[in-house]
């Protein structure tokens, strides 16, 4: 009876203590997430409103000619391309602390994003119509962005990769990360109400001068507190434990492994499909301002109530993505980005039906559209991460190829950032929009009836085709079970 009681005290300690480090671990993941969404936060801030304001800025008050809007946006579209693979093997295979660790390049980048955020919103002199230097302004100020937008996400999207390759982590990186772009989205709908959809211009450029400051200091927190499991690791990432440094950083191992990532089926699958997902979230991130001014009526719906259609396509993404964490447990995410394509086409051959004079429907479809296509595009850090791990196991290296595979990714689809505002505004062009937008109420109301049904028929059969082209695109990937698995190698 005496060596009972010591015994069962020894199982409640042994029970107390699993009990605690639960909770610890627990307490360690959240920390852990939380610092990896503060980048979310801060680049979500500013990427809103970049990505929402810059087209409309350069056309309506700058005023830049068409040519030099195409000019710089090819000259972005190559810059786009290119930078992202520079960047990701940089990452990979450089000895320099601040490209090879992933929260040193964050750390470092930060305040060169904020800076390069705040580029087009000064203009360099007072532009006069088709002024070049409107051009330039345009052109440096796509490309500076982009490349410290790069340079930070790049390093940020490894860490999803790296932080944990279980799939529940990766799910809670996930949740967190989408209560962070829930906050950083809502800057457009606050900037829109402050400066009333930018009527107020300084007061528009005080507000972003208040959120790069704010975008700053959240991904500073993530630079001092996020850790990739492999930055302690001796070899560098991508490359067999037998291989040296002189050879990881040669152009017969970059050639050898950007094959590798090339010739894999699912990548291939993947980047098709989120091309054209890159696609139809720029046609209505940088246009739905613009077609909802032109046509839907101020009696209608009002300005205000325009702010807060913006910023709800903006913020709901996030709280359809949150609402869904028990869809990605039990059906995963490959069935719900399927599933969303049909929506999408589903809803555009309705509104076609419907017809353009149904406005409140017309502001409720806008709005929708931008909330699923930006939903689903949250979610597409899963299937890279899961064709990362697929590519470890594979070749058998010692670390993850995390921001070469997302750089070769966005080799592919960041040229859409530029094809879509080239090709929307020249088709607009085509129908007089570059001389109705000036003429306000003296325009011509046959030429501006015309534009308006050209406007509509965008709005619909751009995402109807769109989303046709990803499902044919989507349905070979075959890595759709991942949700199943409970780890595919183990953290450490």
């Amino acid at each position: 009876m005496t060596m009972e009681k010591p015994a069962s005290g020894v199982r409640g300690y042994g029970g107390g203590m699993n009990i605690v480090m639960k909770h610890l671990r627990r307490f360690g993941a959240s920390h852990v997430a939380l610092a990896y969404s503060m980048t979310t936060l801060g680049a979500g801030m500013l990427g809103s409103i970049f990505n929402f304001y810059y087209v409309k800025l350069f056309l309506n008050k700058y005023k830049i000619s068409e040519g030099a809007f195409h000019q710089s946006q090819v000259i972005y579209m190559v810059w786009n391309a290119v930078n992202d693979p520079l960047f990701g093997y940089l990452q990979d295979n450089s000895h320099v602390p601040c490209c090879s660790q992933r929260r040193l390049s964050i750390l470092y980048g930060a305040p060169l994003y904020s800076l390069a955020f705040l580029l087009p919103w000064f203009p360099w002199r007072s532009y006069s119509p088709d002024d070049w230097l409107s051009g330039l302004h345009l052109m440096v100020a796509l490309c500076a962005f982009d490349a410290m937008l790069t340079f930070v996400l790049l390093a940020q999207c490894a860490l999803f990769a790296e932080i944990s390759g279980l799939h529940q982590s990766r799910l809670q990186l996930i949740k967190y990360n989408q209560v962070a772009s829930l906050i950083g989205s809502s800057s457009v709908l606050f900037c829109g109400v402050l400066s009333r959809n930018m009527e107020d211009f300084a007061a528009f450029q005080a507000f972003t001068v208040l959120i790069a400051i704010l975008a700053c200091g959240c991904m500073l927190y993530t630079g001092f507190h996020s850790e990739s499991r492999f930055d302690k690791k001796g070899c560098p990432p991508g490359t067999g434990d037998q291989t040296s440094s002189q050879s990881a950083l040669s152009w017969s191992s970059i050639r050898t492994m950007t094959w590798q990532i090339l010739t894999n089926r699912d990548f291939q699958c993947f980047v098709i499909m989120n091309f054209f997902q890159v696609f139809i979230l720029t046609f209505f991130s940088n246009f739905t301002m613009i077609f909802a001014e032109h046509l839907i009526p101020a009696d209608k719906l009002p300005s205000l109530a325009k702010s807060f259609m913006y910023g709800a396509g903006f913020i709901c993404p996030q709280i359809l993505v949150l609402s869904s964490q028990s869809l990605l447990h039990s059906i995963g995410y490959y069935r719900i980005i399927l599933l969303s394509f049909y929506t999408e086409f589903g809803m555009a051959l309705v509104m076609m039906a419907l017809g353009s004079h149904h406005y409140y429907i017309l502001a409720f479809f806008l709005t929708i559209n931008m909330v699923i296509i930006q939903a689903s595009f949250s979610l597409f850090n899963l299937p890279l991460a899961d064709i990362i791990d697929s590519d470890l196991q594979k070749y058998k290296r010692s670390s993850p190829l995390s921001s070469m595979v997302f750089g070769t990714n966005a080799l592919f689809t960041k040229p859409a950032q530029s094809l879509a505002p080239m090709l929307v505004l020249n088709i607009l062009n085509q129908f007089g929009y570059n001389e109705l937008k000036e003429a306000g109420v003296a325009a011509n109301p046959s030429a501006l009836e015309s534009l308006h049904r050209l406007m509509f028929c965008l709005v619909c059969l751009v995402p109807m085709c769109i989303s046709a082209l990803q499902v044919f695109a989507w349905r070979p990937f075959s890595i759709r079970n991942s949700h199943t698995v409970e780890t595919k190698y183990t953290d450490g």
